[in-house]
């Protein structure tokens, strides 16, 4: 098993790769490897509960691993109760972690 670690930096409502992204994580999912997705800058804005059209909200669901930089959150005045649920807090020393494990892949976008 391979561990995937998206960083997404775009909103979904700005960019038409984000779709692709999301599209990629499922599929990856769906052949058994590990799927974390980390929405920072901008990306944050699709991870609100009324963020109309967010994709985000299924992937949980699916078991993907959604985090939400706390910084960017911050930056942008989201509180963490607004957040979809599934969401979790993060930071970038868990990306660090997350990117030194073993068979690990990370796709910057």
């Amino acid at each position: 098993m391979i561990n995937y670690l998206f960083i997404e930096t775009r909103e979904p409502f700005e960019s038409r790769d984000v779709r692709f992204v999301i599209e990629t994580a499922a599929a990856l999912k769906q052949r058994d490897n590990e799927v974390t997705i980390f929405l920072v800058q901008n990306a944050v804005l699709a991870a609100r509960g009324k963020a109309t059209g967010s994709e985000l909200r299924e992937l949980p669901k699916a078991g993907i691993r959604l985090m939400a930089d706390e910084f960017s959150l911050h930056e942008r005045g989201i509180l963490i109760d607004e957040l979809l649920p599934g969401i979790h807090i993060s930071n970038i020393d868990s990306v660090v972690d997350i990117i030194a494990r073993e068979n690990t892949r990370v796709i910057w976008h």
